[in-house]
């Protein structure tokens, strides 16, 4: 596989949001996404990211590309050691936020992909996974 098709990149630094989000429209591009759905990718993607630098001010992102016999898409993972979020539920309300943000970030990131978990353990983490389907 290229570094396309699957990678890691920490974040760390507020500028890492701009550089994971050309690394996931890369991606998204060499998977064969179109325009709309390139543009969704990345601004989950940038929520994501935000939320790690913002929150936990440290952790990863990772994309594989996905193919099975019957579709291709992309997945991204964000993972962080920070506090964890105490009620999941919660925090996948739009307008709910801990910080001073508006609340779009875990919604939002829903709202723009086909498939999201979140798993978060308090005073051990957050780990999401998003993936996207290519529609043919």
């Amino acid at each position: 596989m290229n570094d396309l098709q699957q990678g890691e990149f920490p974040i760390e630094s507020e500028n890492d949001i701009v550089s994971a989000r050309r690394l996931v429209r890369n991606a998204a591009v060499a998977a064969g996404f179109g325009l709309t759905d390139v543009t969704r990718i990345v601004t989950a993607a940038s929520e994501l990211t935000r939320n790690i630098y913002v929150h936990a001010k440290s952790g990863v992102m990772r994309w594989r590309f996905l193919k099975s016999e019957s579709k291709v898409g992309l997945e991204l993972t964000f993972e962080d050691s920070g506090l964890g979020i105490p009620n999941v539920a919660k925090a996948m309300e739009a307008g709910y936020s801990t910080g001073n943000g508006l609340g779009m970030g875990l919604p939002g990131a829903k709202r723009l992909t086909d498939e999201m978990t979140v798993h978060s353990e308090v005073g051990k983490g957050t780990t999401v996974v998003v993936r996207k389907w290519l529609t043919k």
